[in-house]
C-alpha cells in the first residue's frame, strides 16, 4: 500500500473513531485498532497512537464535564487498573501480535453484541467490583487501548445515569491514559511514526471533537448507537478473518 494513501487512511480512521468518542464518550479505540491493525503499521505503532489521541480527547472531555465524575468510583477502578497494566504490554511486546488481534477482534464482537442485546441485568452494588473491572481494563487498555469495556459495563450495571456515565468515564480514561502512554514510552514504543502520525492527525481530531460535540446534543443516541455496534461487529469480523486468513 503506498505511502500517501496509508496516511490518508489512518487520518481518516483517527476521524471517525474520535468523532464516536466525543459523541458517545467511548468507542474510539475500539473502532480506531481493529482498523488501524489492518493497515500496514501494526499494532506497535497503532496503539501508542491511539493512546495519546484518546488522552487528548479524555482531557477535552473533563474540562466540561468534571462536575459530573464519580470520583469515589473512578479512583477505585484507576486504582486496580495499575497493575493490570504492565500485563497487557507484556502481551504486545511480545511475539503475540496474531493471538492480540484474534482477542480484540472477540473483544469487540462480544461487547457490541452485549450492547445491543442489552440483557436484564442485577444492579452491581458491592463497590469492591470496581477493582475487578478495573485490572481487567488495565490489561486490556495496555495492551489494546481497549480498556473501555470493562468500564462500560461496570457503568452500566451500576445505572449510571447519562452525565454520570459519560463524564465518569472520562475521569477513569484520563489518569489511566497517562499511564497507559507512560507505559508504552517505558516499553519502547514511542517511535518517530508514532510522533509523525499524532501530529497529522491533531487538525482531524480538533474537527473531530468539534462537530460530536455539536451531534451529542442533536442525535438520538439509541438510533446512532446501535448502528455504530453494528458497524463495530462488522469491524471485528473483519479483522478476525483477516487474521486468520494471513
Amino acid at each position: 500500500m503506498h505511502f500517501e494513501t496509508v496516511t490518508v487512511l489512518i487520518l481518516a480512521i483517527i476521524f471517525v473513531s474520535t468523532l464516536v468518542r466525543a459523541v458517545f464518550g467511548f468507542g474510539n479505540a475500539l473502532i480506531a485498532m481493529p482498523l488501524l491493525a489492518m493497515t500496514s503499521i501494526g499494532m506497535k505503532t497503532a496503539t501508542p497512537l491511539v493512546a495519546l489521541v484518546a488522552v487528548l480527547l479524555s482531557f477535552a472531555i473533563i474540562v466540561r464535564d468534571w462536575r459530573s465524575i464519580d470520583l469515589k468510583s473512578t479512583w477505585k477502578l484507576l486504582l486496580a487498573s495499575v497493575p493490570g497494566i504492565p500485563l497487557g504490554l507484556l502481551l504486545l511486546k511480545g511475539p503475540y501480535e496474531t493471538a492480540g488481534k484474534i482477542i480484540l477482534a472477540l473483544l469487540i464482537i462480544g461487547f457490541s453484541s452485549y450492547s445491543l442485546l442489552k440483557p436484564r441485568l442485577v444492579m452491581l452494588k458491592q463497590e469492591w467490583t470496581a477493582y475487578v473491572f478495573g485490572f481487567l481494563a488495565g490489561i486490556l487498555g495496555g495492551a489494546y487501548n481497549s480498556n473501555g469495556p470493562p468500564i462500560v459495563i461496570y457503568g452500566t450495571l451500576r445505572k449510571w445515569p447519562p452525565d454520570l456515565f459519560r463524564a465518569t468515564l472520562q475521569g477513569y480514561f484520563f489518569p489511566s491514559g497517562l499511564i497507559i502512554i507512560a507505559g508504552h514510552g517505558l516499553g519502547g514504543l514511542w517511535t518517530p511514526a508514532v510522533g509523525w502520525y499524532f501530529l497529522l492527525s491533531l487538525p482531524a481530531v480538533i474537527l473531530s471533537m468539534w462537530i460530536g460535540n455539536r451531534l451529542n446534543r442533536m442525535i438520538p443516541q439509541g438510533r446512532f448507537d446501535r448502528l455504530i455496534h453494528l458497524l463495530l461487529i462488522l469491524i471485528g469480523a473483519m479483522l478476525f478473518i483477516q487474521t486468520i486468513v494471513a
